[in-house]
This record gives structure tokens, C-alpha cells and sequence, in this order.
């Protein structure tokens, strides 16, 4: 056990590239991860998990196919494993992620966009 602070916004810092998360720690089988995002993802789900999204920084709206939640610096939403979403931001916004080991960010989607997992920062 490391007796030290992860600091965020320091972990930010060392990347840059959107949607493209990065692991800054694990509790059990789960992982935090940061991303930076800016323009528009890609329709998916994940059909065996919950995804925690935490803004950190910016705007950041989640499409549904029956609507859309937008969420500002300190809010959060739970979208429920199954139900499929498409993230996007107008400016880059600062996010966190919580979720399983593993979990891909395009989930069953095969794009351009799919990015390496379990990549640390």
C-alpha cells in the first residue's frame, strides 16, 4: 500500500489523447479510470456491467435512444448494464470512469475508437 494521494489532476497531465482511458487505481475487481474526451463516440453498451460516469471537468452529454442527460464538473450518472449510450462533448471535458477489469470502452462495438485496455497512468 502506497501511502500517497492520487492526484487528478497531475494524472491529466500525462495524456492526451481523447477517449482513450487511463487506470489511476483498482478497489476489488473494479477500476478507476480517467479520460479525456471531445467530440462524439459510438453507440454501445456494455450487457454485463453498470458504468459510473464522473466529470471531473467540462460538459459532457450521454445520448440514450430516448433521450439525453448532460452532465456538468461534479455531477455523475449510472447507466445500467445493457442499456446502450453514446457519449459526446463539445469541448473536451475531464471524466472518471468506474467499472470492471476488463470492460472495453466500445463494448461489443468493433471502431476506430476501441482503445487498448488496462493501460495505466
Amino acid at each position: 500500500m502506497k501511502l500517497e494521494a492520487i492526484n487528478l489532476k497531475d494524472k491529466f497531465s500525462k495524456f492526451t489523447r481523447h477517449w482513450s482511458p487511463r487506470v489511476i487505481a483498482e478497489m476489488n475487481d473494479y477500476q478507476f479510470k480517467l479520460v479525456k474526451v471531445e467530440g462524439e463516440f459510438v453507440w454501445h453498451d456494455h450487457p454485463d456491467t453498470d458504468e459510473v460516469f464522473i466529470v471531473v471537468e467540462g460538459t459532457l452529454n450521454i445520448e440514450f435512444r430516448e433521450g439525453t442527460v448532460t452532465l456538468n464538473s461534479g455531477e455523475m450518472f449510472v447507466i445500467p448494464k445493457g442499456v446502450e449510450h453514446k457519449p459526446s462533448a463539445n469541448t473536451e471535458c475531464k471524466i472518471m470512469l468506474v467499472e470492471p477489469k476488463g470492460v472495453v470502452n466500445t463494448g461489443d462495438s468493433d471502431s476506430e475508437l476501441t482503445a487498448e485496455n488496462d493501460v495505466w497512468v
